[in-house]
């Protein structure tokens, strides 16, 4: 299994931790000051001892009969993640959803600045978008050096945007276009693709399809 850091927490512990997070951040601002695993684990979708394995991995271990404290919890976990400082996040590409992005109040909730946007359309470089000017990725100027880079233009235009990201100095890199991109070893790219998602929804809903219709008629002889 690949591990994420020099901790050796695994990948998958932190897909999860995602998860965990925003259902700490509910409870809190419920003033809930102790949730189980159980509890924790409902409201993330996961089953309790995977909850308990995963933070485990943070060396956060629950007290019986009291649970874990959300607060202190939720720090280790944002620790975990990175986020107790902002990232300066430049997206490029100011369609609809790289404008519905930069307008996404969650991104800076959580610690994600967006310090730039940036486009090749010549009608499109120059405007103000939230407030931010709309540059050339290839004249990019910033405050403060970029650290993750968002990608959301056509697939075609992907892997040239990657490689100036790489070359500006981005090691992270979230990608809305298909397909794959090809980046140095110590780059990170995550990739969304909602028709996949999609798919693997329809694939679920196939299977349901097929179990209901292999049932037997209730009376049939």
């Amino acid at each position: 299994m690949a591990e994420s850091n020099r901790r050796g927490v695994p990948e998958a512990t932190v897909g999860r931790l995602p998860g965990y997070l925003q259902a700490l951040t509910a409870l809190a601002e419920q003033g809930r000051s102790s949730v189980s695993s159980d509890e924790l684990g409902a409201l993330a979708g996961v089953r309790s001892a995977q909850v308990r394995k995963d933070l485990s991995h943070l060396g956060s271990y629950g007290v019986r009969g009291v649970g874990y404290d959300t607060g202190r919890l939720a720090e280790q976990v944002s620790a975990e993640l990175g986020l107790t400082q902002d990232w300066p996040v430049v997206i490029v590409g100011m369609g609809n959803l790289g404008r519905a992005l930069a307008a996404y109040g969650g991104l800076a909730s959580r610690g994600f600045r967006v310090v730039a946007l940036a486009d090749d359309d010549p009608e499109v470089v120059g405007t103000r978008v939230e407030g931010l000017e709309v540059q050339r990725l290839d004249g990019l100027v910033t405050a403060a050096p970029v650290t993750v880079g968002i990608i959301t233009t056509p697939p075609d235009a992907a892997q040239q945007v990657a490689d100036s990201l790489v070359g500006l100095g981005v090691h992270s890199i979230l990608t809305f276009s298909s397909g794959a991109l090809h980046v140095p070893e110590d780059v990170d790219v995550r990739r969304v693709d909602l028709a996949t998602e999609l798919q693997i929804l329809t694939f679920h809903q196939h299977q349901r399809s097929l179990a209901l219709a292999s049932r037997p008629v209730e009376g049939a002889s």
